[in-house]
């Protein structure tokens, strides 16, 4: 079982929008020296949405490559289709991924009974390690803790990123699905907590940005020391808020581009945060600790669109 920080990673992209390979696999890299326990590729903060089949699959793949197995990686494979979803987790099988992350379908808004399905399908047609992905907020689809259990006996569903921020409901997974199902949160803000109560881990988007903090707060966690985690969470605490001052990922690819990691690509509909937003999410990296790096030569930090 995969645990700790998981950091969802931010997808480069170079000023054109066309996915930054170069400044992806120093990410890879920055994350292993920093701590990060696994990388989630192509997760909602890497912008699943607006990449192509072909561009998924080639994060993926760069991500997995450069890792070399030196963490674990996790695919993004989601899909509101269910044979889009089944494609992509069998190229990020084909792919040398360590696991898939599905989220549950948006916009179509199925049932439980068609995400009982949904999910007993992806997982019956490929051979990997699969963790359901719940997130209402984004989906308007939420997995109810029934479908959940329904679906944690059937083979190759190993846990679920529960990102509802509600640790009662964590709490009931845990105790209808016992400890041999992973159980991630999905909430920053609560994660903590959600360990400290017998949560696995977290898949984080402040990992992007404190990744020795996160691994460091969670461990602490997991280890059962209330007062330490508790201690580093609160200097974390104004990164899990205003990394959402505007629409994930946003905020957090800006603060990547100001510690010197990536450039400026993002692609449309979502835009480069705001400029009224620099000053609150650049207070939040100072109260975690967070360096500004140098860029590799002859690669500027402009902060146009």
């Amino acid at each position: 079982m995969i645990r700790g920080s998981i950091v969802a990673l931010v997808t480069p992209m170079e000023e054109n929008g066309a996915v930054d390979a170069a400044s992806l696999r120093r990410l890879v890299d920055f994350h292993i020296e920093q701590g990060s326990d696994a990388i989630v590729a192509v997760g909602t903060t890497g912008e699943s949405a607006t990449l192509d089949e072909d561009e998924h699959c080639e994060v993926i793949r760069l991500v997995v490559e450069q890792a070399s197995g030196r963490i674990p990686v996790i695919a993004g494979t989601g899909a509101n289709s269910t044979s889009e979803a089944i494609a992509l987790t069998r190229r990020a099988k084909a792919a040398g991924a360590d696991a898939c992350l599905l989220v549950t379908p948006y916009y179509n808004k199925p049932t439980q009974e068609g995400l009982y399905r949904h999910y007993k399908a992806v997982a019956e047609a490929v051979e990997i390690p699969q963790v359901l992905y719940n997130v209402p907020g984004r989906t308007g689809c939420d997995m109810q803790t029934e479908t959940v259990v329904r679906l944690h006996g059937v083979p190759n569903i190993v846990g679920i990123k529960e990102a509802t921020g509600d640790l009662a409901r964590a709490r009931q997974i845990r105790a209808q699905c016992g400890s041999g199902f992973a159980l991630y949160s999905g909430d920053d803000a609560t994660a903590c907590e959600f360990c400290l109560q017998g949560g696995d881990g977290v898949i984080t988007v402040t990992g992007n940005v404190a990744p020795r903090l996160m691994h460091e707060m969670i461990m602490a966690a997991l280890a059962g020391d209330a007062a330490k985690a508790q201690a580093l969470d609160a200097g974390l605490q104004a990164l899990h808020r205003d990394l959402f001052i505007e629409s994930n990922p946003i905020p957090v690819k800006w603060a990547v581009q100001q510690m010197g990691l990536i450039k400026t690509g993002i692609r449309l509909p979502l835009t480069w945060l705001s400029d009224a937003c620099h000053d609150t999410v650049r207070l939040a990296m100072q109260q975690a600790g967070a360096c500004i790096l140098p860029l590799p030569a002859g690669e500027g930090r402009g902060e146009g669109n």
